[in-house]
């Protein structure tokens, strides 16, 4: 009876400690490759209120520990709680934990034994408890395991061949690795993987090859891009393990092919390839052509590959025409995979097509909420030449001289049909504006309709950032397939070292495969067709890098492609979504009531020119009546210059609630229901507030509950304690400001007890109050700053107040004289 109410008085790190680990160790699970403690599996999601981003600790996700077979071949979970709780009360915990990890036991204890689930039903029972000494054995999860897989012993042999080591690899991909090898090791020739863009697909592919390769499984494997830079980024990274067997498919050698990792396996001069290495790389381009010279691929008999891996698949490769599918075909006998960030196809033949169903999916969707990927916010610009349309005077000509053809050019023929240098000149100034409003060096693409358009771009914003690019012109590049000086400076635009390029305008080049880890900022300036191409460029906005400052990052939207193109499913809904209308700024308020046509807050519809909502103005063909494009046979782009004037439409705001929802309701409203929720009435509100031991706690309570301060002060005014802030806001309540509360504490003179040291401590600590806040004075540490240290040590001004007991009682006077109701 003693041990047992010793054992509830054990904190569960303890329980893990004394009782569920040498339960699991007595049963020969290895403490060093077997049993993982803490195991992580959710980075928690980066959660963004105003300026500042934060990890939401509550979805933060480890298991207790988690079981494996071997390194990363997972078998079971196991959660703990302490000896207060039922044995079973961490079973949902774990069975959500067995979920992500893909594995079917799940245990649950709190030191006096286990809850084992079995979702195999080995024995026809899904649950049943255990004592702490009928833990099962590794050997026995494992058969239990095969058996449910079905797996015979070569299957299991490749399915748990050893991965290399190196990086631990995150859960889902744990689970697209596994997956992958274990379809082709029970004989399925066509896989394929989709992973959205910053989560790893091309370390994912190198432990599939690794794998199949060391177990002899696969013994000459074919990787294949679409970009150099992804060949060659792949071989001096994640590749690097298969130096000596590996090489670059290419007829030429130049630029970063020269690094010490990429060996060229065609010979310059014969152009005949080398067939001594057992891993090639190679762009589809570099193997196929017009020419038979270009045919590398065609040197390789059908059968030399027994493994083809497809890069960026989306891109055409399982097209009935396309030149890749030309080079599946011809290795059909091979097993192919292929790695997509894009799970639907709406511009070539569907991948699952050709490939089968994905035996794998992580979405941009689950890497947010998992903690993984940066979330984004949206500002969308819409410019009334391309909301409106706008339809030449009769016999108008361009600046070229050509005759206008009388049409209503909208959105779809801007700088497709219609060029019009002031509209330039706008969109480079708004781009310009949100980076003044933010970080005038945060990384920025530009996304345009050709490489014309691309170039303007560069011009427009060398103008509107003159003052920079006056003495440091490389602040804005061109980078297009044409532009070699432009293409150099990629490398420098990507490498998080180099402070410049800062923007570069760009049409096709950087859509995939660029891996630019500090872009904050996205320019949607481009007639996008293509959900393929919209989550490729999405694409390079989403990786996290929070120790270089890189949290989140935003969308400039001119084009509406985010709307056109929403795939909630995948790609989860945007932070928020802000449409500035005239002279607005485009860097939002965060987030920013809507207004509508009476000023007051509303849906956020304004009306137009035609009197009509935009909401109901008619879309656009995006191709529009002419088709795209400047090649031979296109139609004449007209140029206009400064004699259209161009200016932004329309706004709208909507921004998402802590619980993850779009809302379009004004900040104002949004806080009044919230804080509804939490306090019943005024009065509850303030009891709450003037009993909060300390009120910073409160405050981030609040703030963990989704009120936003920091977008509140910056609608009703930076000046206003967050106290008043809610009063005005929430219950109507005039507010005073910061510097009003102090003064009137000053004026009461309620410190005359106090001698003439600790009140000059009280008389700071308001000055202090005034300028900064409540939780400044709360703080453990303010009596180590000025004003104070001019005062004495902070061990001399606590002993003013006859120590620290009374010092403590003192601010809480202070306190309760500061939030005091006014005196009739």
């Amino acid at each position: 009876m003693q041990a047992q109410h010793d054992k509830r008085q054990l904190s569960e790190s303890d329980i893990c400690d004394k009782y569920i680990r040498p339960a699991m160790e007595r049963a020969g699970w290895n403490g060093l490759d077997q049993i993982y403690r803490e195991y992580p599996l959710r980075a928690g999601r980066v959660v963004v209120q105003g300026r500042k981003a934060r990890r939401d600790a509550a979805t933060v996700l480890r298991a207790d520990y988690a079981l494996f077979h071997k390194a990363h071949i997972p078998l079971a979970v196991v959660e703990a709680k302490h000896n207060g709780l039922a044995v079973g009360a961490g079973m949902a915990q774990a069975i959500q934990y067995a979920h992500l990890l893909d594995v079917p036991f799940s245990f649950s204890s709190n030191g006096d034994g286990f809850l084992f689930r079995d979702a195999t039903l080995a024995d026809g029972v899904l649950e049943r408890y255990l004592t702490l000494d009928e833990f099962p054995s590794p050997a026995e999860l494992w058969a239990r395991y095969c058996r449910w897989k079905g797996w015979t012993p070569e299957v299991q042999r490749v399915a748990a061949f050893d991965y290399q080591p190196g990086k631990t690899p995150r859960y889902y991909q744990l689970n697209a690795i596994n997956r992958t090898v274990e379809a082709i090791a029970q004989g399925r020739q066509r896989a394929l993987l989709v992973m959205a863009t910053g989560t790893g697909k091309t370390y994912t592919a190198f432990q599939i090859i690794w794998r199949l390769w060391k177990s002899g499984t696969k013994k000459r494997i074919l990787f294949l891009a679409d970009r150099n830079i992804l060949i060659d980024q792949t071989m001096v990274n994640d590749f690097r393990p298969f130096k000596g067997a590996m090489a670059k498919l290419s007829p030429n050698a130049k630029g970063i092919e020269q690094v010490e990792a990429v060996t060229l396996a065609v010979h310059k001069t014969t152009k005949q390839v080398d067939k001594s290495y057992e891993i090639y790389l190679s762009l589809y381009q570099a193997v196929t052509g017009t020419s038979e010279e270009s045919h590398l691929y065609k040197q390789f008999s059908p059968d030399f590959f027994d493994l083809v891996i497809v890069d960026e698949c989306h891109r055409g490769s399982a097209a009935e025409d396309s030149s890749w599918r030309e080079i599946l075909r011809y290795f059909g006998s091979a097993t192919q995979v292929g790695l997509t960030a894009t799970p639907k196809e709406t511009d070539t033949v569907s991948n699952s097509d050709y490939f089968g169903e994905p035996v794998y999916t992580y979405s941009l969707k689950q890497g947010i909420e998992d903690g993984y990927l940066a979330p984004y916010k949206v500002v969308r610009i819409d410019l009334d030449r391309d909301a409106f349309g706008w339809r030449p005077t009769q016999g108008m000509t361009d600046k070229h001289g050509h005759a206008i053809e009388d049409r209503i050019y909208t959105g779809a023929d801007m700088n497709r049909r219609l060029v019009l240098e002031r509209r330039d000149e706008v969109v480079a100034a708004k781009i310009t504006e949100y980076l003044k409003a933010t970080d005038r060096h945060a990384k920025t693409i530009v996304f345009c309709e050709d490489i014309d358009h691309a170039a303007r771009m560069r011009s427009a914003l060398s103008n509107a950032n003159a003052d920079i690019c006056a003495t440091q012109p490389r602040y804005v590049v061109q980078i297009t397939g044409d532009n070699p000086e432009g293409k150099r400076e990629l490398d420098n635009f990507i490498d998080p070292e180099k402070p410049y390029p800062v923007i570069a305008t760009t049409s096709k080049l950087m859509s995939t495969g660029v891996d630019a880890q500090t872009c904050k900022l996205i320019v949607l300036d481009q007639n996008i067709q293509s959900m393929t191409l919209f989550k490729q460029i999405i694409g390079r906005g989403t990786r996290l890098r929070e120790d270089l400052g890189k949290t989140w990052f935003t969308i400039l939207d001119f084009k509406r492609a985010t709307e056109l193109f929403a795939d909630k499913d995948f790609d989860g809904e945007p932070v928020q979504v802000y449409e500035p209308k005239g002279d607005d700024p485009v860097e939002p308020p965060e987030p920013v009531a809507p207004v509508g046509p009476d000023g007051q807050p509303g849906d956020g519809e304004t009306p137009t020119e035609d009197g009509a909502a935009p909401g109901d103005l008619p879309q656009p063909d995006p191709l529009g009546p002419f088709g795209g494009g400047d090649g031979d046979g296109a139609p004449r782009k007209y140029v206009i210059g400064g004699t259209v004037n161009v200016s932004v439409a329309r706004e709208r705001v909507q921004y998402l609630n802590a619980d993850g929802k779009l809302v379009t309701e004004s900040l104002r409203d949004y806080t009044r229901i919230h804080l509804g929720k939490r306090f019943d009435s005024l009065d509850q509100f303030l009891q709450t507030w003037n009993s909060a031991e300390r009120k910073a706690a409160l405050l981030a309570e609040l703030e963990a509950q989704g009120i936003f301060f920091d977008a509140l002060a910056d609608e009703v005014g930076r000046e206003l304690d967050p106290f008043d802030l809610l009063l005005h806001v929430a219950y109507g309540q005039p507010p005073l400001t910061r510097r009003e509360r102090a003064r009137r504490v000053k004026q009461r003179n309620v410190f005359t007890e106090y001698g003439p040291m600790a009140r000059k401590v009280m008389d700071a600590l308001l000055d202090k109050y005034a300028d900064e806040g409540i939780a400044t004075i709360e703080g453990q540490s303010v009596l180590s700053v000025q004003p104070f240290t001019a005062l004495g040590r902070p061990a001399e001004l606590i002993k003013s107040f006859g120590g620290r007991p009374q010092y403590l009682q003192a601010l809480k006077t202070l306190e309760r004289e500061l939030y005091a109701p006014a005196q009739s």
